[in-house]
Parts: C-alpha cells; sequence; structure tokens
C-alpha cells in the first residue's frame, strides 16, 4: 500500500475512499453523504484530488485480494492508514465524514463497522466525541431545564 504525508491531502481522500468501499461496492447515497459533509470543502481538497486516491486506492487493494473475489484488509493495515491523520481536529473531521458515508445507506456492513471501530479505537474517540454539536434555541434550553 503506498504512502502518503502525514495530514496531507491524499491520506484524508484514503481514509475517504475506504470508507465509500468498505461495504463491498460504491453507492449513489455514499457519495452524495460525503458531498454533503462538506469535508472535501472544508480541508481545501478537490475532488479531482478525491478521485485520483480512489483509483490509487483500487489498484493497491487489488493486491490484497484472498483469491475468493474479496478484499480484507487487516487491523495492522487499516491502522497504518490512521496513522497517517495524527491532529485531532482533522481526525475528528475525517471520523465525522466517515461516518456519514457508512451510515448513508441506513446499513452498517461488517467492512465498515471494522473501520470505523479502528478509527474510533486509534484516534482514541468515542461517539459521543464525534456527534455534531446542536445547539437548541435559548427557549427550548430553558424549557429543558426546567422540565
Amino acid at each position: 500500500m503506498r504512502r502518503y504525508a502525514l495530514n496531507s491531502h491524499e491520506a484524508v481522500c484514503r481514509l475517504l475512499a475506504l470508507s465509500l468501499v468498505s461495504d463491498g461496492g460504491l453507492d449513489q447515497s455514499e457519495f452524495q453523504a460525503l458531498h454533503d459533509s462538506k469535508v472535501l470543502t472544508q480541508l481545501g481538497i478537490s475532488e479531482k484530488t478525491l478521485h485520483q486516491v480512489m483509483q490509487g486506492l483500487c489498484d493497491d487493494l487489488l493486491l490484497y485480494g484472498n483469491g475468493l473475489g474479496q478484499l480484507e484488509l487487516d487491523e495492522i493495515l487499516i491502522d497504518q492508514l490512521l496513522a497517517e491523520i495524527d491532529e485531532p481536529r482533522l481526525q475528528v473531521s475525517v471520523l465525522r465524514a466517515m461516518l456519514s458515508v457508512v451510515d448513508a445507506d441506513g446499513w452498517l456492513a461488517d467492512g465498515e463497522a471494522v473501520l470505523i471501530a479502528r478509527a474510533m479505537a486509534c484516534w482514541q474517540y468515542d461517539w459521543y466525541a464525534v456527534q455534531p454539536v446542536v445547539s437548541k434555541p435559548r427557549a427550548q434550553r430553558s424549557a429543558t431545564r426546567s422540565g
């Protein structure tokens, strides 16, 4: 598997691309979720970079086939890919986008679950740490406190 610079656009894109294919296929709802997350725009990453990295990931994954038409990555390799992102704020942004992608079709496949679990373990985040903060309107907050 090729290596990318620490916290680079390519390292981010590879994790996002891995999220897109970790259920065994490409789904339009997952691409839409990635677009809707706005993570690429927020990080200044072009669609072209994402597509180039995705092609490279697919090329690399072909080397890891098990001979049965399935591609499986072990935890050690997944951890190496995750280690290419070590900046905490970037980790949270990427993890939120990855969660959006794997949740887009309403079903968490085994490969998606492994990827997300490894990301949370390696980066030491739990479910609550990566949830977007939803601010309630002032009237709702005071009603919530009194009731």
